[in-house]
């Protein structure tokens, strides 16, 4: 009787963890832009391979060992740093080579799933909400809103379908933002410098950001 509504939270979860602007859409909206909508969602299906390995690790209590050994976590932290730094530079460089060339050769995908498999943000999601999801439970949501709405819209953690939610929630995303990117074909080549700068930022932000935590992490 709770499938459906523990589906469509889990859908909603997957939107809410996927289209937050960061790193990942950065990256995404660079790729679609410059290479095509293609382009776009290999590299969402890139950062996606990235939180169904952190879900693994989940599973397998690989997530919480991390989280027990704060010099790795800081090393991570700092590795994810220096990636941004270099995606950074190899974004900017996008802005004197040319736009809506094709990629054939699974770079967005790539360049993705490093980014997101050492992003310290996707981390903390499955070493605190992610490992929440897996635990088998109960969860009225509506009940603290008032008594009337108790048994209103229960959702059950650790069930398979909320789990399928939450992906095909990331799927949804991955695929509908490059695919509305790129629906104005004829803007394309107005938005593309644009988007890419922005992307190049973002990501040297982020960067910079993730060093100095490490930084404070290691020798503060």
């Amino acid at each position: 009787m709770d499938f459906p509504v523990t589906f469509f939270a889990g859908v909603v979860f997957g939107l809410a963890l996927a289209a937050p602007p960061g790193p990942m859409n950065a990256v995404i909206a660079e790729e679609s832009v410059v290479h095509g909508w293609v382009s776009g969602v290999r590299a969402g299906l890139g950062a996606m391979t990235a939180d169904l390995c952190f879900f693994g690790g989940a599973l397998l209590g690989v997530v919480a060992v991390i989280e027990r050994l704060p010099l790795l976590r800081a090393t991570m932290i700092a590795v994810g740093g220096v990636i941004m730094l270099y995606f950074a530079y190899e974004t900017a460089t996008e802005l004197h080579n040319g736009f809506r060339s094709e990629d054939t050769s699974g770079r967005g995908f790539r360049k993705a799933f490093v980014l997101a498999v050492t992003n310290p943000y996707q981390i903390l999601f499955w070493l605190t909400a992610g490992v929440a999801l897996l635990d088998p439970g109960t969860v009225d949501v509506l009940a603290p809103l008032s008594e009337s709405l108790a048994g209103q819209f229960v959702v059950q953690t650790g069930s398979p379908v909320l789990l399928v939610g939450l992906f095909g929630g990331i799927v949804v995303w991955v695929v509908g933002f490059p695919v509305t990117l790129v629906a104005a074909e004829r803007r394309v080549q107005t938005l593309a410098p644009l988007i890419t700068g922005v992307s190049a930022l973002v990501l040297g932000g982020f960067g910079v950001y993730f060093l100095v935590d490490a930084f404070r992490r290691l020798f503060i």
